[in-house]
């Protein structure tokens, strides 16, 4: 079916404008300015004055969690919230049971997700210390990235051994997206509070997160990744900044598309840090940790300075009752939030603290330069047409009654929002429409260029 919508405000490369957009084929067939006469024919029209429309959100950070562990995720219940968010395009992440480190496995991830991801979808291939001949078949036109842990991981994914590190970084044909913890200073950390809650010096409550995944142990790691990453020439994207600290680490005088060494941040970031654990406890447990106020203001500063990015949700589903079990070391980190990765986005809005262009530069323009997209993430006559409409002007109460990820949990719960997605396109369908799903038509197998 072909699309019409009608006086929308188009947020777009940096400009804000009146206009209307005609979708045919799933392509943006034409823009139509303010003013100018269009015959859109039989096109099934849409009213979309007084909202905006912007190019889908491309999530290069999530966890739906199949194969596996679908009795929490899985990709058609994760890609309903991640529409419902204004989410066209997602990159899902390689620690799954089994972990995606073999050609072979990454191959049926496509495969489920062809058969039921509303959104459109790649996945990475897992790193490990001794599965180079895996990494180096990969297509980079058909794979988004390579994914190695610095840090802490699920399975045998822990790449720790440092030659393994060095040839990773030479010869990955594709970027490689980097979780960075320092594994040994956290270990050590973790013996330390165990010890000290065995003694009943401290409680074994959410605060200790921080004390345990610190700054120091993200700036040791993720330094220790961007060092590699200039002496080898490597694609290097780092994943969910969460200190100030790392941003010098950072080059903002640099243009996108020549960067080699880029940064991402998430949205729990800028809304949380350690002065909200009282309240949402094991909720917004994390890996790397929220930590201090300072780490939340540093990062908006370093937004507006341009040394991050991108925004990815690192989305990552638990059940409730695995995140409150009452006691830190057996509390899962990691929670949904891709549904509202946009809207706490346009919080900070709504807050002053950003722009509606450099939000959807983070979100939508910059994922698709860093990881050379093919045709997405801008509104662009001859693009895929996957567009989300978004109503400022909604303000609302989260709750679990309209949460679609399978796990119906958030932290973001009874969190107030002043904006939602009202409809979002998927190369050129309607999927999702004031609350309504559209399911018949599935996402597409994102293509890149060299």
């Amino acid at each position: 079916m072909n699309y019409y919508i009608e006086n929308a405000t188009l947020v777009n490369e940096g400009r804000t404008f009146v206009a209307s957009v005609f979708v045919s084929d799933g392509k943006i067939a034409k823009i139509v300015r303010e003013g100018e006469r269009f015959d859109a024919g039989s096109a099934a029209v849409i009213d979309a004055t007084g909202k905006y429309l912007i190019p889908g959100v491309i999530d290069e950070h999530v966890h739906f969690r199949e194969p596996g562990l679908t009795y929490k995720a899985d990709m058609f219940t994760e890609s309903m919230a991640a529409v419902a968010g204004g989410v066209t395009s997602f990159m899902d992440m390689p620690n799954t049971v089994p972990p995606t480190t073999t050609q072979e496995l990454l191959q049926q991830k496509f495969d489920i997700a062809a058969e039921k991801s509303l959104a459109n979808y790649s996945f990475y291939l897992g790193a490990t210390n001794d599965n180079l001949s895996e990494v180096v078949k990969t297509d980079p036109k058909r794979v988004c990235g390579i994914k190695v842990f610095m840090g802490s991981s699920t399975g045998n994914m822990l790449v720790d051994d440092d030659l393994a590190l060095e040839r990773l970084f030479k010869e990955s044909p594709c970027l490689i997206a980097a979780h960075c913890e320092d594994e040994e200073l956290i270990r050590h950390n973790m013996e330390s509070y165990q010890e000290m809650v065995n003694r009943d010096i401290v409680e074994a409550k959410a605060d200790l997160h921080p004390m345990i995944r610190t700054e120091t142990a993200c700036y040791l790691s993720s330094s220790k990744a961007v060092e590699l990453a200039v002496r080898t020439g490597a694609r290097l994207h780092v994943l969910h900044i969460s200190t100030a600290k790392e941003l010098e680490l950072f080059d903002n005088r640099i243009p996108l598309a020549e960067k080699k060494i880029t940064a991402e941040t998430c949205p729990h970031y800028l809304r949380f840090s350690t002065l909200d654990y009282g309240k949402k406890k094991f909720g917004i447990k994390c890996n790397p940790a929220i930590k201090a106020e300072k780490n939340r203001l540093g990062l908006m500063n370093g937004i507006r300075e341009g040394r991050i990015d991108t925004i990815g949700s690192d989305h990552a589903p638990h059940r409730r009752n695995e995140k409150y079990t009452g006691n830190y070391f057996t509390s899962k980190s990691g929670f949904a939030s891709i549904q509202h990765s946009l809207e706490v986005m346009l919080e900070c809005v709504h807050n002053g603290d950003l722009t509606f262009p450099k939000v959807v530069q983070l979100m939508c323009h910059n994922p698709a330069v860093i990881y050379r997209i093919d045709r997405r993430g801008f509104i662009r006559e001859g693009y895929h047409a996957d567009l989300a409409l978004v109503d400022l002007n909604d303000k609302h109460l989260i709750s679990t009654k309209n949460e679609y990820t399978k796990c119906h949990w958030t932290p973001y719960k009874l969190e107030w929002m002043r904006s939602h997605v009202t409809h979002t396109f998927v190369n050129g369908n309607l999927v999702f429409e004031n609350g309504e799903f559209h399911v018949e038509d599935k996402g597409k197998r994102l293509e890149f260029y060299k």
